[in-house]
């Protein structure tokens, strides 16, 4: 049963005849309160998509894979995702909130199956300006 209550399905590019996959985006009480769902491509990280469509996910090292800003759980469509390298692996470790299906999204590239993923409640950030 699907975590989140939308009929996910792929969109279909007529100027590209491909399959588009979508990135639904779970309800994040600063960043996304309404939550999101966004057309997204092939090969584009998670992060670039999400920074596109205007979802400001945090991402302190400039998608560099040297913090773990960006992290991000992925609770449907895991496996259609880029391996994860060492680095990111490791920099993973030291992620608020790591559960097993953690990504960091500037790392995470798309393959083509649509995604549910669900921004964590904190970061770690020291550098972080609130207004």
């Amino acid at each position: 049963m699907p975590l989140f209550p939308v009929a996910v399905s792929m969109i279909w590019n007529q100027n590209r005849a491909e399959c588009m996959p979508q990135i639904i985006i779970l309800p994040h009480a600063e960043i996304c309160p309404q939550g999101a769902v966004l057309e997204a491509e092939s090969g584009e990280s998670i992060c670039d998509a999400a920074l596109r469509a205007h979802v400001e996910i945090e991402h302190a090292c400039d998608r560099a894979c040297a913090c773990t800003t960006c992290h991000v759980i992925v609770r449907e469509g895991y496996d259609s995702l880029s391996d994860m390298d060492e680095l990111e692996a490791d920099l993973l470790d030291q992620a608020w909130g790591l559960e097993p299906d953690s990504r960091l999204s500037c790392q995470a590239k798309l393959g083509t199956q649509d995604l549910v993923v669900e921004i964590p409640r904190y970061s770690i950030n020291h550098a972080k300006e609130r207004s």
